[in-house]
C-alpha cells in the first residue's frame, strides 16, 4: 500500500467511488419516461443537444477513416490495411444517413439510418462518457474485491477471473460497448489474460436487457418476458462455458498483454471478507487520483470511439446490403439446416436462414420469423441474445480494442454459438411451449 495514503483513506476512496461507480453502471430508474442506467440517461440528454446526432457521428467517421492513412498505420498488417481500405465506404454511407441522399433503397428505416441512429451514434457517444465513469469500477478496488468470492464461480465454470463477473453483469444492464470497455481497460492494465479477455468478449459481451425487450417485443411474447430473459441468459452463459473449452479461445495463448507479468487473482484462505477489503484498500491506495484517472479514460474511450465509428457505419451497412439484396444467407442457412433438423423445429429452414443472417446484425433475425410457430421464434429470440459475434457492432467494437482475436476466429465462435444455443433452446422451448 502506498506510503502517503493510509488505510483508512484508501477504504474511503474504495467505497465511495465503488459505490458511485456501481450507481452510474448498474442502478436503473426511470428518468424523463425512459428506464435505464444512470450512464445512459447521461448519454441520451447530451444526444438531445441540437444538431448533435449529425455533426457528432459525420465528424467522427471523416476522423476514423483519415486517421490511419495521416499517421500511416493503415499499412502495419494485412487485417489493418483490409479494414482501413473497407472504413473508407463509411463515408459516402455517413453522408446518405446524415443528409438524406442517395438510393431509396438504402435509406429505409432498416438501413443506413438503422445503422447510423440505433448503433453508430449510441455506441460511440456510450463509449468516451462511459469511460469517463469506468475509472470508478475498474481502479479502485471493486473488481478485485468482487473478484475474491465470485472467482469459486468464474474459474471452473467460465476459465475467467472472479473478477469478470463485473463484465457479465455490465452487459446485461448496460451494453456490450461498455462491457468491452471495462474487459479492453483491464486487459491491457495486465488483471486479464488474452485468452481470459478473448472468452469475456465474446461469451458475456452480449446485448443489453432494454434491447432483449425489443427483441421480445418484436416476436410477439412480452407475455412470457421473464421466462425469455432467464432462457436467454442462462443459455448464454452455458454456451460459454462451452466455447471456453473448444476452439479456437482454448488455444489462445494465457499471455497477458504486450508481455507484462500481470496481476493474478490468488486463492484464499481464512476470511474473504478479510482478504477482499484488503486487496481493495491496497488498489485504492495505489490507484492514480480521480481526475487524473477519469482523464487518461476519456483519452482511451474517445480513442476507441474514432476506431470505431467508421467500421461500425460501413461494415454494418455492408452486412445489411448482402442480407437484404443477395441470396448469400440463403446459402449459410445451410450450415444450421442440419441443427434445426435434428431439434425438430418447426420450419426448419426457414429458422436456419433467420439465425444465419445473425452474423449481419442481431435483430436481423425476427423479421422472417415474426410470423412462425411460437417455439421457432422463442429460439430465435435466445438465439439473437446468446450468439453475440455480428458485423454491424459488436465485431467492429472489438476490432478496435486490444483484444487478441483473428477474423477467422469470429466466423468459428459465431458458428458455434448459433449451433450450441440451437441445440440447448430447442428442447427447453419444445418443454415450454410445445
Amino acid at each position: 500500500m502506498s506510503k502517503e495514503m493510509s488505510r483508512s483513506k484508501a477504504l474511503t476512496r474504495f467505497v465511495i467511488y465503488s459505490l458511485f461507480g456501481i450507481f452510474m453502471f448498474f442502478v436503473s430508474f426511470e428518468f424523463m419516461g425512459n428506464k435505464s442506467i444512470p450512464l445512459d440517461h447521461v448519454v441520451t440528454l447530451i444526444r438531445k443537444i441540437p444538431y448533435y446526432n449529425s455533426v457528432y457521428g459525420l465528424v467522427l467517421v471523416f476522423v476514423g477513416v483519415a486517421l490511419p492513412f495521416i499517421r500511416g498505420t493503415w499499412k502495419s498488417n494485412k487485417v489493418k490495411m483490409f479494414f482501413s481500405i473497407i472504413n473508407i465506404f463509411a463515408i459516402p454511407f455517413v453522408i446518405m444517413a446524415v443528409f438524406n441522399i442517395g438510393p431509396a433503397g438504402l435509406l429505409t428505416d432498416d438501413m443506413i439510418p438503422f445503422i447510423y441512429n440505433k448503433v453508430v451514434v449510441p455506441v460511440t457517444t456510450i463509449v468516451p462518457v462511459g469511460s469517463v465513469f469506468l475509472a470508478f469500477i475498474v481502479s479502485y478496488g471493486l473488481m478485485e474485491f468482487i473478484g475474491i468470492f465470485m472467482r469459486p464461480v468464474m474459474v471452473p465454470i467460465f476459465k475467467t477471473p472472479g473478477r469478470s463477473a463485473v463484465d457479465a453483469v455490465a452487459s446485461f444492464v448496460g451494453s456490450y460497448s461498455l462491457a468491452l470497455l471495462i474487459t479492453n481497460r483491464v486487459y491491457v492494465e495486465g488483471k486479464y489474460t488474452g485468452k481470459e479477455a478473448a472468452i469475456i468478449a465474446t461469451g458475456f459481451s452480449t446485448v443489453s436487457a432494454a434491447f432483449m425487450i425489443i427483441v421480445a417485443t418484436t416476436l410477439g411474447f412480452m407475455d412470457h418476458w421473464t421466462t425469455y430473459f432467464w432462457v436467454a441468459l442462462i443459455v448464454t452463459f452455458i454456451v460459454t462455458a462451452i466455447t471456453a473449452r473448444i476452439y479456437p479461445l482454448s488455444k489462445k495463448p494465457d499471455e497477458y498483454y504486450k508481455g507484462q507479468k500481470g496481476d493474478v487473482e490468488q486463492d484464499i484462505e481464512g476470511s474473504k471478507w478479510k482478504a477482499a477489503i484488503d486487496v481493495a484498500a491496497e488498489v485504492s491506495a495505489n490507484a492514480p487520483g480521480v481526475f487524473e484517472n477519469i482523464k487518461i479514460n476519456f483519452i482511451d474511450g474517445f480513442q476507441l470511439a474514432l476506431n470505431m465509428a467508421p467500421s461500425l457505419m460501413a461494415i454494418g451497412t455492408l452486412g445489411l446490403i448482402v442480407a437484404k439484396y443477395t441470396p448469400v444467407f440463403d446459402i449459410v442457412g445451410y450450415i444450421f439446416y442440419p441443427f434445426t433438423l435434428i431439434t425438430r423445429m418447426p420450419e426448419p429452414f426457414l429458422a436456419a436462414k433467420a439465425m444465419s443472417m445473425s452474423i449481419v446484425e442481431m435483430f436481423l433475425p425476427t423479421a422472417p420469423v415474426v410470423g412462425a410457430p411460437l417455439v421457432t421464434r422463442f429460439v430465435v429470440g435466445v438465439v439473437c441474445v446468446s450468439e453475440i459475434l455480428f458485423f454491424s457492432a459488436s465485431i467492429p467494437c472489438i476490432l478496435a480494442t486490444e483484444i487478441p482475436l483473428k477474423m477467422k476466429d469470429y466466423f468459428i465462435i459465431w458458428f458455434e454459438r448459433v449451433a450450441l444455443s440451437i441445440l440447448i433452446t430447442a428442447p427447453i422451448a419444445f418443454l415450454l411451449f410445445g
